[in-house]
């Protein structure tokens, strides 16, 4: 009986410690696949952000949009690491890279979409929507990809650097060229000194 009861103590105190070993290791690699999912996920949103930045700068894709990667489901437990600098710095050295090889890329024969959207407005007499432009470039260039959502984009910045303007007519947003007239009275008034120098 006693050896029984020996027995049972020390199996009991082997398997104590390994399950103690066992949380350990999945806490451990817990972690890991967080900080991994965490640089994938950086990894993917920079790789979405480049793509739209090329497709407004009008160059062609080079390279191959990645394979999907199987998910991981979440660790149960949470452990405390550095995963928000660890996504940080691969990012940021490929958004550089990248961003570099599309400004040497981006002089090539066909023009960039900003330049599309531009002469588009101007050779318009009354305002369009972001879809109505990307239908009509689509139509215009069929070789091109031209998306919606990325020709708002482009409209957005023209309307930022005053060579677009919005007006909005109850929930839906409408574009035309610049007015000429209207940014120089704003100029003149910011610096009427420079004129007379």
């Amino acid at each position: 009986m006693s050896q029984t009861t020996e027995l049972t103590s020390q199996y009991s105190t082997q398997v104590t410690g390994d399950l103690e070993r066992n949380l350990k290791e999945q806490e451990r690699l817990s972690g890991e696949i967080e900080a991994l999912q965490a640089q994938l996920a950086a990894l993917q949103h920079d790789h979405t952000v480049l793509v739209n930045i090329q497709q407004v700068l009008g160059v062609s894709a080079t390279t191959a949009a990645p394979e999907p990667v199987a998910t991981v489901p979440a660790a149960r437990k949470k452990a405390a690491g550095a995963s928000g600098t660890a996504k940080k710095s691969p990012a940021a050295g490929n958004r550089t890279g990248k961003k570099a090889a599309k400004a040497a890329a981006a002089p090539s024969a066909s023009p960039t979409l900003v330049d599309l959207v531009r002469e588009h407005l101007a050779g318009q007499n009354e305002p369009r929507s972001a879809a109505e432009i990307a239908t009509s470039l689509g139509q215009q260039h069929p070789k091109r990809t031209i998306k919606t959502t990325v020709v708002r984009t482009t409209l957005e910045g023209l309307v930022a650097k005053s060579q677009a303007q919005r007006t909005k007519q109850g929930s839906s947003v409408f574009y035309t060229a610049a007015d000429a007239t209207q940014p120089a009275p704003a100029k003149t008034e910011s610096q009427p000194e420079p004129a007379s120098s």
